[in-house]
C-alpha cells in the first residue's frame, strides 16, 4: 500500500495554510510532522481523513480499492471521543462495532489491557483521568484495525510508561505492514521521516 499526498494545498479561513506539499509513504513507514503552531499540522491530518478540501493536488492511496481513503483510514485527534455516560469497555465496543468494516479487530478487553486500563473497564469514561481518556482513545487502533493511522498529538496527557506503551504499538503496526502519520511537538521514540511544516515562515 502507498498513500500519497501531490501539490497538495489547503485552505482554511480564506487563509492557505500550506502549498505545494508532495509525500509518500509506503507500507511499513512512518512519518512524523513538525512544525511551530498554526503551520498546519493538524490541518494536513485532517485533510488526510477527508474532512478537509484540498484547495489544489489530490490525495491518493494505491492500490486501488472499493473503500474509500476515509475508510482504510483511522484518525486520532485532540478530543478523545469518548462518550461519558458509556464505561470505558462500551466505548470501544461502539467504536469496535462502527469502525471494524467486517476487519478483526483485537478483542475489547485485549486492547484494555494492552493500555493497561483492565481495572477501569467498568467505569463511565467521563470518571476517567485525563491520561486514562486518551489511552481509552488510543485504544480504538487496536479494536477496529485499518491500515493508516493519522495521529494528532497521540502522547498528550500521557505519562512516560504510557508513552512507551503507545510507541510499542506503533512500532507493533508498521512491523505488520501498516503506516503511520504523527503530528507532535514531543519525541515519539519511533523511527521515521520527519516532515516539517512552515520551516521558512
Amino acid at each position: 500500500m502507498r498513500l500519497s499526498a501531490s501539490g497538495l494545498s489547503v485552505e482554511r479561513g480564506g487563509r492557505i495554510v500550506f502549498a505545494k506539499l508532495s509525500f509518500t509513504l509506503d507500507a511499513g513507514e512512518s512519518l512524523i510532522v513538525t512544525g511551530r503552531n498554526g503551520a498546519g499540522k493538524s490541518t494536513l491530518l485532517r485533510a488526510l481523513a477527508g474532512f478537509l478540501p484540498p484547495a489544489a493536488g489530490e490525495i491518493s492511496c494505491a492500490p486501488a480499492s472499493d473503500e474509500a481513503l476515509a475508510e482504510r483510514v483511522h484518525y486520532i485527534g485532540h478530543a478523545d471521543a469518548l462518550k461519558g455516560a458509556l464505561t470505558v469497555s462500551e466505548n470501544l465496543e461502539f467504536f469496535a462495532s462502527m469502525l471494524s468494516s467486517g476487519r478483526g479487530g483485537t478483542p475489547v478487553d485485549a486492547a484494555l489491557a494492552a493500555f493497561s486500563l483492565a481495572h477501569v473497564a467498568a467505569l463511565p469514561s467521563a470518571y476517567l483521568s485525563a491520561g486514562q481518556k486518551r489511552r481509552a482513545a488510543l485504544a480504538k487502533l487496536l479494536v477496529a484495525p485499518r491500515p493508516i493511522w493519522l495521529l494528532d498529538e497521540p502522547t498528550t496527557a500521557l505519562d512516560a510508561a504510557s508513552q512507551e506503551i503507545m510507541a510499542d504499538v506503533m512500532r507493533t503496526h508498521l512491523a505488520e505492514g501498516g503506516m503511520i502519520v504523527a503530528a507532535t511537538h514531543a519525541r515519539l521514540n519511533l523511527a521515521g521521516r520527519e516532515l516539517r511544516l512552515g520551516a521558512g515562515a
